[in-house]
């Protein structure tokens, strides 16, 4: 009888793991920038939305935002 005491806490046991994993089962979905960079914009780069973000400053250009006109 205390095989199957410590089988059914084993169940309980796998069941609360299995909830608990259903919180992170879905992809995080990153943060999107509201606005590129001239330069990340014309290059189609990923842009961070910095003041001078991370592509213009390891390549040591000015980084400046225009806004898109609809």
């Amino acid at each position: 009888m205390s095989t199957q005491t410590s089988t059914s806490q084993q169940a309980t046991n796998d069941q609360g793991q299995e909830s608990d994993d259903d919180v992170y089962s879905q992809p995080r979905t990153p943060r999107r920038t509201p606005m590129a960079c001239q330069f990340c914009r014309g290059r189609k780069l990923k842009c961070d939305g910095r003041q001078t973000c991370a592509n213009c400053q390891r390549r040591g250009i000015a980084c400046t935002y225009v806004p898109i006109q609809k």
